[in-house]
């Protein structure tokens, strides 16, 4: 619940004896001042009681209020009692709706559809406040993406996170005092007359606490929501099995909104929103700059939640991209770290704070990530990327996107397809747009389905792409992730990972150096706690230097000991194959002196394709390493190409693997950065010649076997 609105002047309340209702209620009608107002809505009239109310007046649900959790026979049990009311509710839907597509269809006959745009997006704004809360809800899902949204509705829609027509302050502190069971005046020492922010499920009031002095904030849940939300999503369920069955769907749009459901009723639930905000803080409250207010459980009931109070703007106001870039980092944490992850990040739950800092707010939707479906996501935007399309069709078998008997050629076939185009602008240039192109005909030709966890995750990341978008169209959330998945699967201790990466580093049995290279450029891109600076400067000899550290850090820790093996692996084969072409070299123009010489041909030469392939491996690894000393300088982008045209004999090939070690001197910054490395680091730093001179005795051994066998 975001706190943006002018705060109005604080009611004080100087004593603490117990007042009667009515006597406070006096007391604040009277000291409230004429800016209290706030401007929420269209007016102050509370429009979906107005319109909505008979779902809950009169005990017409009260049922469906005492549920403590989203149960589909219970609502059904309830509402199959009340066929009138669901019929009621059915035809104000339908009708509401049904009017507004009339107009937009009278619109476009009559040729007035774009004088007429802004007047239908206020009149669905005002729609979707009649019909109440899950409406509001779905609405608030799609408000955050400009590139999706026209902007004439994208203004209305956003007016729907914070500034609805609030209900009464005297029914709201009613309810403050009946659920927390004592008078307000005992709470607090000073609250604010009027709401200072309201949305769809409650408003917000600002107070301080009698107690300690402390400035909080008040939620208070609106009367009816539960009623409400309820038989809405009775409706719309039953509307969900008919589309399902009419249009052939292959996902389960039941089970879609089941999982929404569920997650709106927790939200409803304030008692879980403390627990989920307590933890999120225990987990991502330690951030850089991110900011999680904290909890007075004590204080806190299923309709009333009293939380630390944050001052500050809407991200998507303040336009700070570097904060997107944490917000970023503290998502990929949250859904691939720990699994928890907030699953309402709009706008309005979004703040920065006045001290420069991400504040999340609102934790009644959260959504749990398991592990099995954490490490499928990583294999899959790996796979992505390296346009490994077979494996990304396994993955979304593991994902629960594809049925276990999905035919997996024609699914790579028809993924190259869609997804080609956009992985050959790189993975900086990928979109969410770019990857849903043409998804859609493939969905419904192999049977897709989308998960009732997926949506949420997707969402997650999506809004904080359309918060980027709005300031920066060039801005692809797929760039700023990618760098922080390459470092999760270059260190992650997971058997499963770990497979991932020997897999994908070695295609046929051959090395694939240019992936190893990718993934290590676009780890060191990362956005980490250590990296996370909002004065980044231009790349620089400093900027160098520490990323010279960070990639010793990496490989000399625990977390790279994977991928030092693979580099101490892939170096003790070229060094070998080296030693062999400088022999022959060296024979060579030995011979060729004697007066008895036979040409030595290329034939004859004991250097096969494999040696040559470690060469050029050495010699790639050698140009990276030259390169990252140099500031402002890129990897040269190489493909290997292994026909007979193109091949490259031995001495030529040594002659450039000699020319990049001739380029030592390069190697001192390096070697200035080991005294600042960990003690652990420098000793196993110290070890890796030990462990070199190992792997090649080993394969010196072997090769003088096979010859004297062969």
């Amino acid at each position: 619940m975001l706190l943006l609105l002018p705060i109005p002047a604080i009611t004080k309340l100087t004593s603490p004896s117990y007042l009667p209702s009515q006597q406070i209620q006096r007391r604040r009608r009277c000291t409230r001042p004429p800016c209290a107002s706030i401007n929420v809505g269209s007016g102050n009239d509370d429009t979906f009681t107005k319109y909505s109310g008979y779902l809950f007046r009169n005990g017409a649900s009260s049922e469906a209020e005492f549920l403590t959790e989203y149960d589909v026979p219970a609502i059904a049990r309830i509402y199959r009692r009340k066929p009138l009311l669901v019929l009621r509710r059915f035809t104000q839907i339908s009708a509401t709706f049904g009017r507004w597509f009339a107009q937009r269809y009278l619109d476009s006959v009559y040729e007035r559809s774009d004088e007429m745009f802004k007047t239908r997006a206020a009149e669905l704004r005002m729609i979707l406040l009649e019909l109440g809360p899950a409406f509001v809800k779905i609405a608030q899902a799609v408000s955050s993406r400009p590139d999706v949204i026209p902007p004439a509705y994208l203004e209305e829609l956003s007016l729907l996170q914070d500034r609805i027509a609030p209900f009464s302050t005297e029914e709201a502190f009613r309810i403050i005092e009946k659920e927390l069971g004592m008078p307000v005046d005992m709470l607090f020492s000073e609250i604010t007359p009027e709401p200072i922010a309201a949305a769809s499920l409650g408003q917000v009031y600002q107070a301080k606490l009698r107690t300690n002095g402390k400035v909080v904030a008040v939620k208070v849940q609106r009367p009816g929501v539960q009623a409400a939300i309820s038989l809405d999503i009775y409706i719309l369920r039953y509307l969900a099995g008919v589309a399902r069955r009419v249009g052939q769907l292959n996902t389960d749009l039941q089970a879609v909104l089941d999982e929404w459901a569920s997650s709106l009723f927790r939200e409803m639930d304030y008692r879980a929103e403390a627990r989920n905000g307590k933890k999120f803080k225990e987990l991502y409250g330690g951030l850089k700059d991110v900011l999680v207010p904290e909890m007075y459980i004590d204080l806190t009931s299923r309709r009333v939640l009293i939380m630390e109070w944050v001052e500050g703007r809407r991200l998507s106001e303040v336009k700070d991209l570097y904060l997107v870039e944490v917000g970023v980092y503290c998502s990929l944490s949250q859904l691939l770290d720990y699994g928890f992850y907030h699953a309402d990040p709009h706008p309005g739950n979004l703040l920065v704070s006045s001290d420069g800092k991400l504040a999340y707010l609102d934790f009644g939707m959260m959504g749990e990530f398991k592990q099995e479906l954490r490490d499928g996501f990583i294999e899959a935007c790996l796979h992505l990327v390296n346009r490994d399309f077979d494996g990304l069709a396994k993955d979304f078998v593991t994902l629960g996107l594809l049925p276990p008997t999905a035919q997996k050629d024609e699914v790579t076939k028809a993924l190259t397809g869609v997804f080609q185009n956009a992985v050959n602008k790189g993975v900086r240039s990928i979109s969410f747009g770019d990857l849903s192109g043409n998804l859609g005909v493939t969905m419904y030709k192999f049977k897709f389905r989308i998960p009732s966890y997926f949506s949420l995750v997707i969402r997650s990341l999506a809004v904080l792409e359309g918060i980027a978008i709005g300031f920066d169209p060039n801005y692809k959330v797929l760039s700023s992730s990618y760098p922080w998945i390459a470092r999760k699967v270059l260190t992650d201790s997971s058997p499963k990972l770990r497979s991932t990466l020997q897999t994908l580093l070695y295609k046929d049995g051959m090395f694939q150096i240019d992936r190893l290279e990718s993934l290590l450029t676009e780890s060191l891109r990362a956005r980490t706690e250590d990296t996370l600076d909002r004065n980044q400067a231009v790349e620089s000899d400093d900027s160098r230097t520490k990323a010279i550290k960070q990639v010793l850090s990496f490989t000399l820790t625990e977390k790279g000991a994977f991928v030092r093996e693979i580099l101490l692996q892939e170096i003790a084969k070229g060094i070998d194959a080296l030693s062999v072409a400088t022999f022959e070299s060296v024979t060579l123009t030995t011979t060729s002196r004697l007066p008895l010489f036979i040409p030595y041909t290329s034939s004859s030469t004991t250097l096969g394709k494999e040696d040559i392939t470690n060469l050029r491996t050495l010699r790639r690894l050698l140009v990276i390493l030259s390169t990252l000393q140099k500031p402002g300088s890129e990897v040269p982008q190489q493909r290997v190409d292994y026909s007979e045209e193109n091949k490259i004999n031995s001495v030529e090939e040594v002659s450039l693997v000699l020319n990049e070690v001739s380029s030592a001197p390069d190697l001192l910054p390096v070697i200035s950065v080991i005294p600042e490395l960990p003690s652990e680091s420098q000793q196993q730093l110290l070890q890796l010649p030990v462990d070199l001179a190992s792997r090649l005795l080993s394969r010196a051994v072997a090769r003088t076997i096979r010859r004297l066998f062969n």
